[in-house]
């Protein structure tokens, strides 16, 4: 990676996406860093997370969705519905913690190589950049470039529907190439607060903008959406 793909990455890493991006609604109590290190569950077959997705935008309620293991053995899927039973694309993970398909951005996506889903690290002071490439669901044969950085930001207890958790909260600032040669300077944004006692996030948080080739002005926003932890098992 060159000097200037560097210093891009440094400079997204100390500051806002953008003027006029939303905040989100979740806040937790800062804890010190818990001693022993808590231990992060193993995947089973039968685990479940459910989840309520919100509009950060208008703050609308857009449904459940229920996020179960479906296999576990050299890779782990996830299947995907919501409350309507309908079914959503798989998420893939292998090991535990390292994501191949991602399917909670607006199209499901698989990185090559795949990357970490948490910080490899549960600890207050970790951080580590991923350089990667990325495929569209039904285009496997089309890559795009994908730099991510993951931080830490510490330790918190948070409550949320499903209870209150000690989490570990981390932020990735993601720089990526678009599949449409007319969006350029893309980034996304997400905050994540990592449960280890169910291996999940409890809230998860993503924004992100773009500009468009030649254009002028602010960026143009993404959706923007949080999705808080209703139940477990």
């Amino acid at each position: 990676m060159n000097t200037s793909r560097r210093t891009f990455i440094a400079s997204i890493a100390l500051t806002p996406i953008a003027c006029g991006t939303p905040l989100g609604y979740q806040r937790g109590t800062p804890i010190t860093q818990p001693l022993p290190t808590p231990v992060i569950r193993a995947p089973k077959v039968g685990q479940e997370w459910t989840y309520i997705q919100r509009d950060l935008f208008n703050g609308k309620n857009l449904g459940l969705v229920t996020d179960r293991v479906a296999s576990v053995g050299t890779t782990i899927t996830i299947e995907r519905a919501n409350d309507n039973g309908e079914r959503y694309s798989n998420e893939v993970q292998g090991p535990w913690g390292t994501v191949i398909t991602d399917p909670h951005w607006s199209r499901t996506i698989s990185y090559n190589p795949p990357i970490a889903l948490w910080p490899q690290e549960l600890s207050d002071r970790w951080a580590k950049q991923f350089i990667t490439k990325y495929s569209i669901a039904g285009y496997p044969d089309n890559l795009y470039n994908w730099q991510e950085y993951m931080s830490v930001h510490g330790w918190e207890q948070i409550t949320v529907p499903a209870g209150t958790f000690l989490t570990l909260r981390y932020q990735n600032l993601i720089h990526y190439e678009s599949d449409d040669a007319n969006k350029v300077n893309c980034i996304r944004k997400e905050t994540i607060w990592f449960a280890p006692s169910i291996g999940r996030w409890v809230v998860r948080e993503i924004s992100g903008t773009y500009m468009i080739s030649g254009q002028l002005g602010a960026a143009n926003l993404e959706d923007s959406y949080q999705w808080q932890l209703t139940s477990f098992k």
